[in-house]
Protein backbone atom coordinates (compact mmCIF):
# COMPACT_ATOMS: atom_id res chain seq x y z
CA UNK A 1 0.00 0.00 0.00
CA UNK A 2 1.25 3.46 -0.90
CA UNK A 3 -0.07 6.79 0.42
CA UNK A 4 0.68 10.18 -1.17
CA UNK A 5 -0.21 13.79 -0.56
CA UNK A 6 -2.50 15.56 -3.04
CA UNK A 7 -0.72 17.72 -5.59
CA UNK A 8 -1.11 19.59 -8.85
CA UNK A 9 0.97 20.75 -11.80
CA UNK A 10 0.06 23.44 -14.30
CA UNK A 11 0.87 21.70 -17.58
CA UNK A 12 -0.15 24.27 -20.14
CA UNK A 13 0.61 27.76 -18.88
CA UNK A 14 0.65 30.21 -21.79
CA UNK A 15 2.74 33.33 -21.44
CA UNK A 16 0.94 36.04 -19.45
CA UNK A 17 1.51 38.79 -22.00
CA UNK A 18 0.41 36.49 -24.79
CA UNK A 19 -2.90 35.84 -23.04
CA UNK A 20 -3.37 39.49 -22.11
CA UNK A 21 -2.91 40.72 -25.66
CA UNK A 22 -5.06 37.92 -27.08
CA UNK A 23 -7.94 38.84 -24.76
CA UNK A 24 -7.42 42.53 -25.39
CA UNK A 25 -7.58 42.04 -29.16
CA UNK A 26 -10.66 39.84 -28.90
CA UNK A 27 -12.46 42.11 -26.46
CA UNK A 28 -11.69 45.35 -28.24
CA UNK A 29 -13.23 43.89 -31.36
CA UNK A 30 -16.54 44.55 -29.62
CA UNK A 31 -15.71 48.18 -28.82
CA UNK A 32 -13.45 48.96 -31.80
CA UNK A 33 -11.17 50.84 -29.42
CA UNK A 34 -7.42 51.27 -30.04
CA UNK A 35 -5.05 48.46 -29.09
CA UNK A 36 -2.03 50.09 -27.46
CA UNK A 37 0.01 46.89 -27.21
CA UNK A 38 1.38 47.32 -23.70
CA UNK A 39 0.82 45.23 -20.58
CA UNK A 40 -0.59 48.01 -18.40
CA UNK A 41 -3.33 48.93 -20.87
CA UNK A 42 -4.19 45.28 -21.51
CA UNK A 43 -4.43 44.59 -17.76
CA UNK A 44 -6.71 47.57 -17.26
CA UNK A 45 -8.91 46.33 -20.08
CA UNK A 46 -9.13 42.78 -18.68
CA UNK A 47 -9.94 44.03 -15.19
CA UNK A 48 -12.56 46.38 -16.66
CA UNK A 49 -14.41 43.64 -18.54
CA UNK A 50 -14.28 41.32 -15.52
CA UNK A 51 -15.56 44.13 -13.32
CA UNK A 52 -18.48 44.67 -15.69
CA UNK A 53 -19.28 40.96 -15.78
CA UNK A 54 -18.32 40.60 -19.47
CA UNK A 55 -16.40 37.38 -18.73
CA UNK A 56 -17.27 35.67 -22.02
CA UNK A 57 -14.29 37.52 -23.51
CA UNK A 58 -11.77 35.63 -21.35
CA UNK A 59 -13.09 32.31 -22.65
CA UNK A 60 -10.63 32.79 -25.53
CA UNK A 61 -7.80 31.64 -23.23
CA UNK A 62 -7.47 28.32 -21.39
CA UNK A 63 -5.27 26.52 -18.87
CA UNK A 64 -4.51 22.83 -18.26
CA UNK A 65 -3.80 21.43 -14.78
CA UNK A 66 -2.86 17.87 -13.76
CA UNK A 67 -4.16 16.90 -10.31
CA UNK A 68 -3.25 13.99 -8.08
CA UNK A 69 -6.18 13.71 -5.69
CA UNK A 70 -8.51 11.09 -4.29
CA UNK A 71 -11.50 9.79 -6.25
CA UNK A 72 -13.97 11.59 -4.00
CA UNK A 73 -12.38 14.98 -4.70
CA UNK A 74 -12.24 14.23 -8.43
CA UNK A 75 -16.01 13.72 -8.41
CA UNK A 76 -16.39 17.36 -7.39
CA UNK A 77 -14.09 18.58 -10.15
CA UNK A 78 -15.91 16.76 -12.95
CA UNK A 79 -19.16 18.51 -12.01
CA UNK A 80 -17.77 21.55 -13.82
CA UNK A 81 -19.11 20.66 -17.23
CA UNK A 82 -17.47 23.48 -19.22
CA UNK A 83 -14.13 21.72 -19.07
CA UNK A 84 -12.33 18.75 -20.57
CA UNK A 85 -11.22 15.86 -18.37
CA UNK A 86 -8.85 12.93 -18.83
CA UNK A 87 -8.78 10.70 -15.77
CA UNK A 88 -6.92 7.59 -14.65
CA UNK A 89 -9.24 4.67 -15.31
CA UNK A 90 -9.80 2.07 -12.60
CA UNK A 91 -11.44 -0.04 -15.30
CA UNK A 92 -8.27 -0.43 -17.34
CA UNK A 93 -5.54 0.11 -14.72
CA UNK A 94 -4.53 -3.10 -12.96
CA UNK A 95 -2.72 -2.03 -9.78
CA UNK A 96 -1.32 -5.52 -9.27
CA UNK A 97 0.95 -4.94 -12.27
CA UNK A 98 4.63 -4.03 -11.97
CA UNK A 99 4.17 -0.60 -13.55
CA UNK A 100 2.04 0.38 -10.55
CA UNK A 101 4.59 -1.02 -8.13
CA UNK A 102 2.20 -3.86 -7.18
CA UNK A 103 0.56 -1.32 -4.89
CA UNK A 104 -2.72 0.45 -4.61
CA UNK A 105 -2.05 4.14 -3.92
CA UNK A 106 -4.26 6.24 -1.68
CA UNK A 107 -4.28 9.95 -0.79
CA UNK A 108 -3.93 11.45 2.67
CA UNK A 109 -7.07 13.32 3.78
CA UNK A 110 -6.97 16.87 5.11
CA UNK A 111 -7.47 15.73 8.71
CA UNK A 112 -4.67 13.16 8.79
CA UNK A 113 -1.91 15.23 10.43
CA UNK A 114 -4.12 16.44 13.28
CA UNK A 115 -6.56 13.52 13.48
CA UNK A 116 -7.02 11.17 16.38
CA UNK A 117 -4.45 8.35 16.34
CA UNK A 118 -7.09 5.64 16.66
CA UNK A 119 -9.05 7.08 13.70
CA UNK A 120 -5.85 7.16 11.65
CA UNK A 121 -5.29 3.49 12.47
CA UNK A 122 -8.85 2.63 11.45
CA UNK A 123 -8.34 4.52 8.18
CA UNK A 124 -5.10 2.62 7.49
CA UNK A 125 -6.74 -0.73 8.28
CA UNK A 126 -9.70 -0.02 6.02
CA UNK A 127 -7.41 0.86 3.10
CA UNK A 128 -5.17 -2.14 3.69
CA UNK A 129 -8.21 -4.44 3.73
CA UNK A 130 -9.50 -2.86 0.52
CA UNK A 131 -6.12 -3.42 -1.16
CA UNK A 132 -5.95 -7.03 0.04
CA UNK A 133 -9.46 -7.85 -1.19
CA UNK A 134 -8.77 -6.12 -4.51
CA UNK A 135 -5.62 -8.17 -5.11
CA UNK A 136 -7.33 -11.38 -4.02
CA UNK A 137 -10.22 -10.80 -6.43
CA UNK A 138 -7.71 -10.26 -9.24
CA UNK A 139 -5.87 -13.46 -8.30
CA UNK A 140 -9.17 -15.32 -8.55
CA UNK A 141 -9.56 -14.15 -12.12
CA UNK A 142 -11.73 -11.08 -11.82
CA UNK A 143 -11.12 -8.19 -14.18
CA UNK A 144 -9.88 -4.86 -12.77
CA UNK A 145 -13.19 -3.26 -13.82
CA UNK A 146 -14.98 -5.63 -11.43
CA UNK A 147 -12.42 -5.82 -8.62
CA UNK A 148 -12.34 -2.03 -8.40
CA UNK A 149 -15.71 -2.18 -6.63
CA UNK A 150 -13.97 -2.67 -3.29
CA UNK A 151 -11.69 0.37 -3.70
CA UNK A 152 -12.68 3.43 -1.61
CA UNK A 153 -12.92 7.16 -2.34
CA UNK A 154 -9.45 7.58 -0.82
CA UNK A 155 -8.00 5.88 -3.92
CA UNK A 156 -5.46 8.09 -5.66
CA UNK A 157 -6.47 9.27 -9.09
CA UNK A 158 -4.72 11.41 -11.68
CA UNK A 159 -6.89 13.80 -13.64
CA UNK A 160 -6.00 16.39 -16.28
CA UNK A 161 -8.37 19.35 -16.48
CA UNK A 162 -8.50 21.91 -19.27
CA UNK A 163 -10.86 24.85 -19.03
CA UNK A 164 -11.09 28.38 -20.29
CA UNK A 165 -10.21 31.13 -17.83
CA UNK A 166 -13.84 32.05 -17.20
CA UNK A 167 -14.57 28.49 -16.10
CA UNK A 168 -11.45 28.42 -13.91
CA UNK A 169 -12.79 31.55 -12.19
CA UNK A 170 -16.03 29.68 -11.50
CA UNK A 171 -14.13 26.63 -10.24
CA UNK A 172 -12.04 28.74 -7.87
CA UNK A 173 -15.04 30.67 -6.56
CA UNK A 174 -16.90 27.46 -5.73
CA UNK A 175 -14.06 25.19 -4.62
CA UNK A 176 -12.12 27.76 -2.57
CA UNK A 177 -15.22 28.87 -0.68
CA UNK A 178 -15.40 28.33 3.07
CA UNK A 179 -18.24 25.83 2.64
CA UNK A 180 -16.37 23.72 0.04
CA UNK A 181 -15.13 20.29 1.09
CA UNK A 182 -11.82 20.75 2.97
CA UNK A 183 -9.88 18.36 0.72
CA UNK A 184 -10.70 20.18 -2.50
CA UNK A 185 -10.56 23.59 -0.82
CA UNK A 186 -6.94 23.08 0.29
CA UNK A 187 -5.59 22.10 -3.11
CA UNK A 188 -7.65 24.66 -5.03
CA UNK A 189 -6.55 27.49 -2.73
CA UNK A 190 -2.92 26.52 -3.32
CA UNK A 191 -3.56 26.45 -7.07
CA UNK A 192 -5.31 29.82 -6.91
CA UNK A 193 -2.28 31.38 -5.20
CA UNK A 194 -0.09 30.15 -8.04
CA UNK A 195 -2.32 31.27 -10.90
CA UNK A 196 -2.76 34.69 -9.28
CA UNK A 197 1.02 35.04 -9.55
CA UNK A 198 1.03 33.83 -13.17
CA UNK A 199 -2.13 35.65 -14.38
CA UNK A 200 -2.90 38.43 -11.89
CA UNK A 201 -5.34 40.40 -14.05
CA UNK A 202 -7.60 37.40 -14.52
CA UNK A 203 -7.92 36.28 -10.89
CA UNK A 204 -7.18 39.44 -8.89
CA UNK A 205 -10.67 39.66 -7.38
CA UNK A 206 -11.02 36.06 -6.15
CA UNK A 207 -10.16 35.52 -2.51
Amino acid sequence: MNIVHPSFEIEDAPDYDQILFKIERAGKTCYKTPILGNREDAERFVKMIIGKGHESVIEHASMTVRFIIDRGVSHELVRHRLASFSQESTRYCNYAKERFGNDVTFVYPHWYETGDEFIRLMWHDALLNAENYYFEMLRKGMKPEDARGVLPNALKTEIVVTANLREWRTIFKQRCADNAHPDIRLIMRDLLKQVKMFYPAFFFDIQ
